[in-house]
């Protein structure tokens, strides 16, 4: 559990990818707080780095030095089992795809990230009742991902994410297959997910409207950040 301090704490992270004999440094002593209840929009072009620390926070690959906590656990401690169950536990996340299974109706794509997670629901259960009203996908849950429209299908995808209360939503690129209007509105949702539920929010994008949805806009070029908000006091 996290003690009160940061919920994402990165300190001079970097990451070395070996591609052939060449060494690529995707970051460069990168540096982040984030603190629980924050929507942090990570925004920057293809090749700054942002998509690297993306997968280095939510425990999908490594770090090659430097101190990433996450909930107050330290990853760099952590075997692949361990970053396993983190993302079991803490961290959810919502890609550019979807990543609905098509045979299965939106609701029982929502409740096998429950059953990953160890919590099959079968009475009542408001907080998920809160959650669905706010996606606005109760009337959609026996319809299959290719009855569904892109924006209720990423809605879907959300619903999956949060379903088990995660500490973190981190969120790649979430309108990157959307029309205008259906980036709005998934946008408009996390946001709400973020103020009306609390959720943190660590979305990295490349378009600056939609990371004007964050509380706070962390720009990075070439691994570094460039630019960032200052600490939040106490």
């Amino acid at each position: 559990m996290n003690d009160g301090g940061p919920i994402i704490h990165v300190e001079n992270l970097r990451k070395v990818f070996r591609v052939g004999k060449v060494e690529v440094e995707a970051l460069r002593g990168v540096n982040l707080t984030v603190t629980p209840g924050e929507f942090v929009s990570i925004i920057g072009p293809s090749g700054s780095g942002k998509s690297t620390l993306f997968h280095i926070v939510g425990g999908l690959t490594p770090a090659t030095s430097g101190i990433v906590r996450v909930a107050g656990k330290d990853l760099s401690r952590m075997s692949d089992a361990g970053r396993t169950i983190l993302r079991k536990q803490t961290v959810s996340f919502v890609f550019q795809r979807f990543n609905l299974l098509p045979t299965l109706t939106a609701a029982d794509n929502i409740a096998v990230a429950r059953h990953l997670a160890g919590r099959n629901h079968t009475g009542a259960d408001p907080e998920f009742e809160q959650i669905l009203d706010l996606l606005g996908i109760a009337k959609r849950l026996h319809h299959k991902p290719n009855e569904l429209s892109g924006g209720e299908q990423q809605r879907v995808a959300i619903a999956r994410a949060v379903v088990n209360r995660p500490a973190i939503l981190l969120a790649d690129e979430p309108t990157g297959n959307l029309d205008s209007v259906n980036s709005q509105t998934v946008l408009g949702l996390l946001k709400r997910l973020n103020q009306e539920l609390g959720q943190t929010i660590l979305m990295i994008t490349h378009d600056p409207e939609a990371a004007a949805y964050g509380d706070h806009i962390v720009s990075m070029r070439d691994g570094r950040i460039v630019s960032q908000p200052p600490a939040r006091l106490a």
